[in-house]
């Protein structure tokens, strides 16, 4: 007898009915399908374009002391990346946002994070024509989450400038919020390597871009600077800017070379995920004096200072 006659055949494995989700996921509320879930329950396809060529746009923005901050501003800025992606969704401006306040709202969360997102869906005949893709709309919300912890935000993040290049904005616009974040990842793990807290990576001229989920500025003699070029033109970012018009700052978007922001007086970034986060340490050597500025310092207390204004946020309508 054979070897191969001697060997049982294995049977077929059981099908199971539904997927055993063996994972764990933060508290929170999903909106998927016209329907409100918790976050674990909430699932796409791995047909989805979303998952299988990261083709999707999204916005984050987050919810403090039980008000959304500029969430006109996200908005305005997801819409703009459906409309450049040719996506399409069954809601206007102010049913998103009702959406949003809802998944708030449902998960009780005074502080949050909230993201909204479209994915280019699956096509029900697996075609590769992104235009038989049914786009699909969904929304979370999750406990506030920040890039800089407390301690970091007292005395300063360790930054270190990776050389990797950040997708050109020839390639992927840098305004339409996406999941591309291999360059940034993979600036990450330099970071690690090197004992620093997080990354900032290149643009293709060799100047500072921008890291994982965030702006970076600079400070000098007073005045600030931002890079310009093939970075996403952040809600933070902008709010530095408004925040600097009203108290006299003089701030510019241009090209930032290495040597400039390692020379800075101050360094800090800004991000929905942290607000505006001081950077003391830049690969090993100290940012200034090693610690917090004076403008960066100011620059955070008005910013949070601000979320209690009308103007700027909006109150979430709690059960």
């Amino acid at each position: 007898m054979s070897q191969a006659a001697a060997t049982p055949a294995k049977r077929v494995p059981f099908l199971s009915e539904r997927h055993i989700d063996p994972h764990a996921y933060p508290d929170g509320v999903a909106f998927l399908d016209g329907q409100y879930l918790p976050l674990s329950q909430a699932k796409i396809s791995v047909l989805d374009w979303g998952f299988l060529h990261s083709d999707a746009t999204y916005d984050t923005v987050h919810v403090w002391d039980g008000r959304f901050f500029r969430l006109d501003l996200h908005l305005e800025r997801f819409f703009s990346g459906l409309e450049k992606l040719r996506m399409t969704i069954p809601f206007d401006r102010d049913g998103v946002a009702e959406i949003l306040h809802n998944c708030v709202a449902l998960s009780g969360h005074r502080a949050a994070y909230v993201e909204m997102l479209c994915t280019r869906g699956a096509s029900p005949t697996f075609s590769r024509d992104p235009r038989q893709a049914i786009n699909r709309f969904m929304a979370f919300a999750v406990p506030f989450g920040s890039v800089a912890n407390a301690e970091q935000l007292r005395t300063g993040l360790h930054v270190a400038i990776s050389d990797k290049v950040r997708i050109p904005p020839a390639s992927i616009d840098p305004s339409i919020k996406n999941y591309h974040w291999l360059d940034l990842v993979r600036g990450l793990y330099d970071a690690y390597d090197r004992g620093a807290d997080t990354a900032l990576i290149l643009d293709f001229n060799g100047n500072v871009a921008e890291g994982p989920g965030f702006n970076v500025f600079c400070v000098k003699g007073g005045k600030l600077s931002t890079p310009a070029v093939g970075v996403l033109p952040g809600i933070t970012r902008r709010t530095v800017f408004d925040l600097c018009a009203e108290i006299g700052l003089a701030v510019t978007a241009e090209a930032v070379g290495v040597a400039a922001l390692k020379g800075a007086e101050e360094v800090f970034i800004t991000s929905t995920a942290g607000g505006i986060m001081p950077v003391t340490t830049i690969d090993g050597a100290p940012v200034g004096g090693g610690k917090v500025g004076p403008i960066t310092e100011r620059l955070m207390a008005l910013y949070w200072k601000r979320h209690e204004d009308p103007a700027w946020s909006s109150a979430v309508r709690y059960p």
